[in-house]
């Protein structure tokens, strides 16, 4: 079974980007942020789209399903 890998928190950070401002650029509550840095929940397509262009990293560095 692939296990869903998410480097969200290290690019987010990089940014100096806290969850709630991200949360705020990309349209979602922080609780979703929260959700994906855990691995707990998939983005859709547009969404994993925005964070990609709002921490200027390609999808395939941020989400990962090993």
């Amino acid at each position: 079974m692939e296990q869903f890998v998410c480097n969200l928190k290290k690019y987010r950070l990089l940014k100096d980007l806290t969850q709630e401002q991200l949360a705020e650029k990309v349209g979602v509550r922080r609780e979703a942020i929260i959700r994906l840095e855990k691995a707990q929940y998939n983005p859709s397509l547009k969404l994993a789209i925005d964070i990609s262009r709002v921490v200027e990293t390609p999808i395939e560095e941020l989400f990962i399903f090993e």
